[in-house]
């Protein structure tokens, strides 16, 4: 915790006051609170075209719409919600939430995207080391289980597609992305214009966490993840001076968890996985049962100790010269 309160505000934070004053803490939440609804209607926007395609391409679902057999068409629907087409449709339609976000950082914070921390110097080399980062702690997760017989990794998955996978792939990159920004990049850099780094980690932590609370399978220890997620996140986000290795951290994390390790992502379950693994009954306080690995004890124990290790390691970018003073790598929208 001392050192949580030792870290230094970097440059974005710093340029996005000098654009505006920070609100009260109150009025930050009303306002990411608006944000977030409107960032879901961008995403209606885009996924009800391809939700209504798909829909009315589903021979059972037409099958029972013809015999007005009510029943059977939210059945039908039902299924079609579970399916890869329309969770990987979901996953692109994420794109809204960083148009939305973007636009309102721009046109009514006056903030520069550098200041969400869209840097470009290194941006390649801090994404590849995000997905690197992401795919070990996960990993990491995934072993503790196996070693404590919470989890039976079975061997190659049958269902596995590699056309699914990729799409899989590009859409967890837009999804953990979005996230990020609107979390870590927009909520985190607002509130800590005011605020200390750590009010700034907590607050955007507990909404992050929050945002899936009607998740499939949520229980008390998956939300207190969560939490630890957005604060290990938010270390990251502030250490790096960029949202390139977090984005990328948080989409690898998804898709090793789900079409890697074929586990449910947050509550979440795909058919498309490299591997085959089995939740073992009775151990799911360290697996997570229903919720995933980010429901139990194992990424509890992965996320306290990325959280010290990064608390240890070197500052990035930190704010050094005035704030009034042009950053090197600052350019306009």
């Amino acid at each position: 915790m001392v050192e949580l309160l030792k870290m230094k505000k970097p440059k974005m934070v710093a340029e996005a006051a000098a654009a505006q004053k920070g609100l009260h803490i109150v009025l930050e939440i009303l306002v990411f609170v608006a944000v977030f609804l409107v960032c879901n209607i961008a995403e209606l926007v885009v996924i009800m075209p391809v939700e209504l395609i798909l829909m009315f391409t589903n021979p059972d679902y037409l099958n029972a719409a013809v015999r007005g057999d009510m029943q059977g068409a939210q059945e039908a629907a039902a299924a079609l919600a579970q399916s890869d087409s329309l969770v990987i449709a979901m996953l692109f339609a994420n794109v809204g939430i960083i148009l939305v976000t973007l636009l309102f950082c721009k046109l009514l914070q006056k903030r520069k995207v550098t200041t969400v921390g869209f840097q470009k110097p290194g941006m390649w080399k801090e994404y590849l080391s995000g997905m690197g980062i992401g795919f070990v702690i996960f990993s990491l997760a995934v072993l503790i289980c196996v070693v404590t017989g919470s989890l039976k990794i079975q061997g190659l998955s049958a269902t596995f597609s590699i056309g699914i996978f990729i799409l899989f792939l590009l859409g967890y990159l837009i999804q953990g992305m979005a996230e990020e920004v609107m979390c870590r990049g927009y909520f985190l850099v607002s509130v800590s214009r005011r605020y200390p780094l750590a009010v700034g980690i907590v607050a955007n932590a507990v909404l992050f966490a929050a945002l899936h609370l009607l998740n499939s399978g949520i229980s008390v220890l998956a939300f207190i993840n969560l939490v630890l997620f957005g604060v290990f996140a938010s270390i990251y986000f502030i250490k790096r001076g960029n949202i390139w290795g977090v984005g990328a951290l948080h989409s690898i994390w998804n898709l090793a968890q789900g079409n890697v390790y074929g586990i449910r992502v947050s509550g979440m379950q795909t058919s498309c996985s490299v591997l085959a693994s089995e939740m073992v009954t009775g151990r799911e306080l360290i697996n997570g049962g229903d919720f995933g690995l980010e429901g139990g004890l194992a990424v509890t124990f992965v996320l306290v100790l990325g959280s010290v290790i990064l608390l240890s390691t070197r500052q990035q970018r930190c704010v050094e010269e005035s704030v009034g003073a042009p950053a090197e790598t600052s350019a306009d929208m």
